[in-house]
């Protein structure tokens, strides 16, 4: 069955809400309903089990909606009992019908409203912890935790087959960021894990994702043209085409995704067992964001307070990154004391590069002279690496200018990092020399959700999806809707108004560590 938005249910042609029922109609309803279900399994005599399986997904929804009606009715029953008259200051209402979007479907109830000048609000789904947006958190929960692995179109979809209705696309994106202006409340609360190792070990590094540009947010954000070819897709893309004119031809370094770097931080701890070996990873996390670099420094510094690893605790902290300049800078602020390595196969990388400065391509005798550097790398030997290229660059013969600028350059970045290459040290304590498990986090967690054909993205609104990602990820996921429910609940009940956890604006980027 093909997924439909909210307002489209068969169930509820119009988004206005039926009347409610009262509890007795609810029990009525319910009782017909059960029977009228055992009067057609036993009816079905000529059916076969997948015609019977079919057409008995629909009516076990609908009988759970029933269910869910009475609940809803008992309690405002429950409630209105308990409280016969309205609050000091407030005018009483109802019971006013709603409609709630329902793992079940679209279920209508009605409940007291309170109201006063300026404003009111409903006080049974201040008490049972609905929102204002018309949708239950298990539904929302389910939607945006879709979101996170797959296009909106395509949770939408998802969703359709299997809860026979789907919020829609637009609606499963106010979600997305309404969920995620908690995403920072939570990172900054949730417990530290348990059975922690010795030592703890965080890999930074960074990913381009595509953005939009001005141009085609004006395009997106401007009003539509008439459709020339409803009737016909081939025929409006001919259209579409002819009116865009001849794209010109990328020349070679032009970038077409417009990407903006979202940085990625991975931490994990090792526990050091009685043959002296270090296992793990244990209790791995990730957290990514589009804020500055400085920013994930510096919630990488807060997780390792929390996890025991505070400054002056002495324990070892380990952190991998590909040599970036600002993360260097960054890291000797935050984690003055940390052992700080260059991935080794970064660096391996420019050894190949050097070795082509100097010998043909594909050549034996640059696969033995780079075998050779990786053997000294390994050795622990990179101060010898650096002596010779310089031996090299002193040997180049002058015409050849543009192998000489990019020899100096792997010269400059690899003698800049002599002190982070120190491999045979750290494999004598069994420590990291690669960075393995951020790159298949970069992948993972960025690359597969926000870097497919035809993505554009507005990195605020990305930025909400991708913290969200992150919590998936870290099978927190249970742990953080109900931190959001129950902050929601308690603000509800204090300030005596009904929140709505679908957003249509973006929230900003965090600040955390920038000041």
């Amino acid at each position: 069955m093909a997924a439909q938005p909210l307002s489209d249910l068969p169930s509820a042609p119009t988004d206005r809400p039926a009347p409610a029922p009262t509890v007795a109609e609810s029990q009525a309803s319910i009782q017909c309903a059960v029977d009228g279900l055992v009067a057609w399994v036993l009816s079905g005599q000529t059916l076969t089990f997948y015609a019977f399986e079919t057409q008995l997904v629909p009516k076990v929804l609908a009988l759970g909606c029933l269910f869910i009606q009475l609940f809803l009715c008992m309690r405002e029953a429950q409630w209105r009992a308990a409280h016969p008259q309205a609050l000091t200051g407030y005018k009483r209402l109802g019971p006013v019908a709603r409609q709630l979007g329902t793992f079940f479907g679209k279920v209508s109830y009605g409940r007291t409203y309170f109201y006063r000048k300026g404003g009111g609000y409903y006080p049974l789904d201040g008490v049972l912890g609905l929102t204002s947006d018309g949708f239950s958190m298990l539904v929302r929960s389910l939607a945006v935790r879709m979101a996170t692995k797959v296009s909106y179109a395509q949770a939408v979809l998802v969703l359709g087959l299997f809860l026979r209705w789907s919020p829609a696309q637009e609606t499963i994106e106010g979600m997305v960021l309404g969920l995620g202006q908690h995403t920072a409340a939570w990172f900054a609360s949730a417990p530290a894990p348990l059975g922690d190792g010795e030592v703890l070990v965080i890999q930074i590094d960074s990913k381009a994702t595509p953005t939009a540009t001005e141009a085609e947010l004006a395009k997106r954000r401007g009003p539509r043209r008439p459709n020339p070819h409803p009737g016909s897709q081939r025929h409006r893309g001919r259209a579409a085409r002819h009116q865009r004119g001849v794209k010109p031809r990328r020349q070679k370094g032009d970038k077409a995704k417009n990407g903006k770097a979202a940085t990625i931080v991975t931490l994990y701890t090792l526990k050091r067992h009685g043959d002296g070996e270090l296992v793990g990873p244990l209790n791995k996390q990730v957290y990514a964001s589009y804020a500055p670099k400085r920013h994930a420094v510096a919630i990488a510094r807060r997780e390792a307070d929390k996890r025991g690893f505070a400054r002056g605790s002495e324990k070892i902290i380990q952190i991998v990154t590909d040599g970036d300049n600002d993360l260097q800078r960054y890291i000797e602020e935050f984690f003055p004391a940390a052992i700080h390595t260059i991935d080794v196969y970064h660096v391996t990388e420019y050894l190949w590069a050097a070795g082509e400065c100097l010998y043909a391509e594909g050549s034996a005798e640059l696969v033995a002279w780079v075998n050779t550097q990786k053997e000294a790398l390994y050795d622990g030997q990179a101060a010898e690496i650096v002596a010779e290229i310089d031996r090299r660059l002193a040997q180049l013969a002058p015409a050849k200018m543009s192998a000489h600028q990019r020899l100096q350059k792997v010269r400059e970045y690899l003698a800049k990092r002599v002190g982070k290459m120190n491999y045979k040290e750290l494999q004598e304590q069994d420590l990291e020399i690669s960075s393995g498990a951020i790159e298949g986090a970069v992948n993972y967690v960025i690359a597969k959700r926000f870097d497919d054909g035809g993505m554009r993205w507005i990195k605020e609104r990305a930025e909400a999806l991708l913290q969200l990602r992150c919590i998936e990820v870290n099978n927190d996921w249970a742990a953080f809707i109900e931190f959001v429910h129950d902050k929601t609940l308690e603000q509800t009940q204090h300030d005596c108004i009904n929140l709505s956890l679908k957003c249509t604006q973006q929230a900003s980027l965090p600040t955390y560590g920038l000041a």
